[in-house]
């Protein structure tokens, strides 16, 4: 997609300027003509101001910024600015050209008479289907600045939840990313050195010390090879997780890993509660924010669960039914599902849900960062265990020998 510029006559017969995703010019113009719209001027956008990076991976959308959208929004219909007007000083004050040019486009297709949920669709690849669902309900039910302050409270929450989960990850992903690269530099050009004074002094050697040597011998002579392997085992296990089968699998391995497999099972309950009670609040049928959330909570394993209530719900029966027959849902989350269905209260209900266990995973998240720090100790010790009976207790007895 190619972002154009134009200048056009509006059936009114003013002048109106923005900015229009589209595959080609032609395409761009179609669309322009297609709102009633005479073009004047229609230029392809150059990649970025002057002293703007303008790297693709720099400029991505990120879910922060979803949130200021959200929060900057609510805030300004809040205080009786025009939708068209909000619009345009959110894309005026973003620093992130991408984001700049997808609300210059929305502004321009709400002063065009479009909805704004509809503006927003036209961006499926930033704007989430919750996202667009929430905004339009909020239209439809009269509520926009009520359901636009909501959403951005819980995309606050569900932001900062993710943060805080990446934020305790990535210790442990450094540590054992710094230990596989030292590991490869020794076994590849430390060790081979000091086993080969070993190798020459033609004394019996302990078998952890001939396994040091051939482990050590084959990366010092296909280290090249080793990095190739673990490049392409990389690649074929994104390739892998793209497809459903692979995806289904990695979520179902992610939700048995001890420790970590618990936290993620809280944080696809609290993502589940948070977004269905989000939904319900906005005016959402149940069946159609089930269908929102099945394309939210992240995993497949709960996709499939919540694609499995929606059945049952059309069926008649409980939104506890489907849950209730998993291992990975908590006894308590159902039990509190079905009082809230009784007393017709689920979305309150959904509410208490999502802030118990939010509080779990902050709990969580907290142990899992004081164990740590243990087990890097214990591996440590591990490692150079074997590098002190397999290397230096040779080396000292032969030294002794000697």
């Amino acid at each position: 997609m190619a972002t154009f510029k134009y200048r056009v006559r509006t059936p009114e017969g003013q002048m109106q300027a923005g900015a229009v995703e589209a595959p080609t010019a032609e395409d761009a113009s179609a669309a322009l003509t297609e709102r009633g719209f005479e073009v004047l001027v229609l230029e392809k956008a150059r990649a970025g101001k002057t002293g703007e990076i303008s790297l693709p991976f720099l400029n991505r959308i990120t879910a922060k910024d979803i949130v200021i959208v959200s929060r900057t929004l609510s805030v300004m219909i809040s205080a009786s600015v025009p939708l068209v007007d909000a619009i345009k000083n959110i894309a005026q004050q973003t620093e992130n050209p991408k984001l700049r040019t997808v609300m210059q486009d929305v502004a321009s297709e709400v002063e065009g008479g479009a909805r704004l949920s509809d503006a927003f669709e036209r961006h499926p690849k930033v704007f989430s289907g919750f996202f667009i669902n929430m905004i339009r309900s909020g239209e439809t039910s009269g509520q926009l600045e009520q359901v636009l302050e909501y959403l951005a409270d819980q995309q606050e929450k569900d932001y900062d939840l993710t943060s805080k989960i990446k934020g305790a990850l990535i210790y442990p992903a450094f540590i054992l990313f710094a230990l596989g690269a030292v590991g490869f530099i020794m076994m590849s050009f430390v060790v081979p050195k000091l086993t080969q004074i070993l190798q020459e002094s033609n004394v019996p050697l302990p078998i952890t010390t001939r396994i040091l040597i051939v482990v050590s011998g084959f990366f010092a002579n296909y280290w090249w090879l080793v990095l190739i392997l673990l490049g392409i085992l990389i690649v074929l296990l994104r390739i892998a997780i793209q497809t459903p089968g692979g995806r289904l699998a990695f979520d179902t391995f992610i939700l048995r890993v001890p420790v970590f497999g618990r936290l993620f099972e809280r944080i696809y309950v609290v993502r589940f509660c948070r977004s269905l009670a989000t939904l319900i609040h906005g005016g959402v049928d149940q069946v159609g924010a089930l269908e929102i959330v099945a394309g939210v909570v992240g995993n497949q394993v709960w996709k499939r669960m919540v694609f499995e209530t929606i059945k049952e719900v059309n069926e008649g029966n409980s939104i506890t039914t489907a849950f209730g027959r998993s291992k990975h849902v908590p006894t308590m989350m159902n039990q509190m599902l079905a009082v809230g269905e009784e007393t017709g209260k689920l979305q309150e209900v959904l509410q208490r849900v999502a802030v118990f266990f939010n509080r779990e995973v902050d709990n969580l998240v907290a142990n899992l960062v004081t164990l740590i720090e243990p087990i890097v100790m214990i591996l440590l010790g591990l490692g150079v265990g074997v590098m002190v009976s397999a290397i230096l207790l040779p080396l000292y007895q032969l030294s002794s020998a000697i």
